[in-house]
């Protein structure tokens, strides 16, 4: 009887309670009205599922009392439906053409990058198109840094070593390098004549000169005249013997000359050059002290410091605060 009356009695309380919740008179000072109610019932299925779904709609049935029901179109009905698709996925972009290549050579490299590589120095010398020339190429308006992307990855492939070169990688290769490549420039072959002449030709500015080197005891006549009388100055002297005094061979070989154009110093380094070239011919071993000498570079103010042991002076900028 006392367990009845309890039950009860927390009923009633708990009725109370919510209702003087849910009622908007009832005012709590301090906190913020809610006008939501606290709910003892369980959850009704037709309130958790209160959203309604679209009807699915079918395509509509064929009707194969057609005679043309189901069947391919052809002939007029198949051109007037037609329409053409572009063989590149590229074509609507701005450059279609690099964005094929750039496709093209990155797959080539995810295919080919586990495949051995040689290293940068030892990889084939190829001289590749540049940006303008690739431009006429394509017609594009192609940027410099995706190019130089594009070089990247063409230097990659070409450092597969040469035994296992794929020939798709060749032939993808062929269409960014040049049409004269430094392999097919071959030098004229030289050699001493049957009078034990070797012969060199130089050439610095408007001066060219040709010079004769034979075994003798230090002879050197140009144009016909000898060193002293062709060239007024020490430093022209020098400058054009320059490549037998720093070998040691003043006295083992007889130089003639022929030089034309420009001026005596000119004349001289011209001479430099040519001298060079036909020792070259007589003793091929001594090319790395030729190099070491600056008389087989084209620069002549390399000769000069390498002569002198003069070094100019590096000029500083007008704004470095001194």
């Amino acid at each position: 009887m006392a367990r009845g009356e309890l039950s009860g009695s927390l009923r009633r309380a708990i009725d109370l309670l919510g209702r003087a919740y849910c009622s908007p008179a009832v005012r709590f000072p301090n906190t913020i009205r809610h006008s939501r109610c606290l709910s003892t019932t369980t959850s009704r299925c037709a309130e958790l599922t209160s959203e309604t779904h679209e009807k699915f709609t079918a395509a509509p049935p064929i009707d194969f009392s057609k005679p043309d029901a189901g069947r391919p179109k052809t002939g007029k009905q198949l051109l007037r439906t037609l329409r053409v698709v572009p063989a590149s996925p590229s074509y609507f972009s701005a450059k279609p053409t690099f964005n094929d290549d750039w496709v093209a050579l990155t797959a080539l490299l995810r295919k080919f990058a586990t495949l051995p590589t040689v290293p940068l120095p030892e990889a084939p010398k190829v001289a590749w198109k540049t940006i303008d020339q690739y431009r006429i190429m394509t017609n594009e308006p192609v940027k410099t840094l995706r190019y130089h992307k594009m070089l990247h990855v063409l230097r990659r492939l070409n450092r597969i070593h040469s035994s296992l070169m794929p020939q798709e990688v060749l032939v993808a290769m062929q269409r960014y390098k040049k049409d004269t490549q430094p392999s097919d420039m071959r030098p004229n072959p030289v050699f001493v004549d049957e009078a034990g002449r070797a012969k060199g030709v130089g050439r610095r500015k408007t001066s060219s000169a040709v010079a004769w080197l034979v075994e003798g005891e230090g002879e050197v006549l140009i144009n016909g005249k000898t060193l002293t009388d062709f060239f007024g100055r020490v430093h022209d002297r020098e400058s054009a013997v320059w490549a037998l005094k720093a070998t040691q061979r003043l006295d083992k070989y007889n130089v003639f000359a022929l030089v034309r154009g420009g001026g005596v110093t000119g004349q001289a380094e011209a001479l430099t050059l040519a001298i060079a070239k036909a020792l070259l011919v007589h003793e091929p071993a001594l090319k790395p002290a030729l190099r070491r000498a600056g008389t087989v570079t084209r620069d002549p103010r390399k000769v000069e410091r390498k002569k002198t042991g003069h070094v100019k002076a590096r000029k500083m900028p007008t704004w470095v605060k001194r």
